[in-house]
């Protein structure tokens, strides 16, 4: 499939699970298109941008392995997408990596995700927590920067500084995980 012929399919996907699903499962039939989705998703600011992500991050949630050769290329571009529906599955994307990574079964994502790939994902959780995104990618940033505050010690008194500043202008969904996150971390030192 040509990268065009990708583009067209890309118009069918839609918000319905099994559209996201289908394509999702034809990703990890075909990794040769995964650089070709990568690539439109990175065409930030295109319609079609988004659908790839939704397909990108279902993928992950069904196969997240799939996505270790592309690691660099992810992490390298994510902090360009900014069109709200993309900036969701993104940050849902580096939840999944970061949760396999301190999971505590093995599995090859914690030998493959880097410290510069990690590093990259701090970055961008921090611009999802700092900047004016929607409620579902702060909430996936800030727990995926609860689990990479276990490595950097840096990371929980920042991420508490910044959850207790914005808690009385966020929605109860961010409040409620906020809570959360504090509580976790707070029980954590003692």
């Amino acid at each position: 499939m040509t990268s065009d012929q990708l583009y067209q399919e890309l118009n069918y996907v839609n918000h319905s699970r099994e559209k996201r699903l289908y394509y999702a499962n034809l990703l990890i039939d075909n990794p040769e298109w995964i650089p070709k989705v990568l690539e439109i998703l990175f065409k930030v600011d295109d319609k079609i941008s988004p659908r790839a992500a939704w397909v990108l991050e279902f993928m992950c949630k069904e196969n997240l392995e799939k996505m270790i050769p592309f690691l660099d290329t992810f992490t390298q571009n994510m902090h360009q997408v900014h069109q709200d529906s993309a900036v969701r599955p993104v940050a849902k994307i580096c939840e999944y990596l970061v949760k396999a990574y301190y999971a505590k079964t093995e599995n090859k994502i914690k030998k493959e995700l880097l410290p510069k790939h990690r590093e990259k994902i701090i970055e961008v959780c921090f611009d999802y927590m700092i900047n004016d995104e929607k409620i579902a990618p702060k909430a996936y940033a800030m727990y995926t920067l609860f689990l990479l505050g276990n490595d950097y010690d840096w990371i929980h008194p920042e991420l508490v500084l910044i959850l207790e500043r914005d808690y009385q202008m966020q929605s109860s969904g961010y409040k409620a995980r906020a809570k959360q996150i504090i509580k976790k971390i707070k029980t954590k030192k003692s």
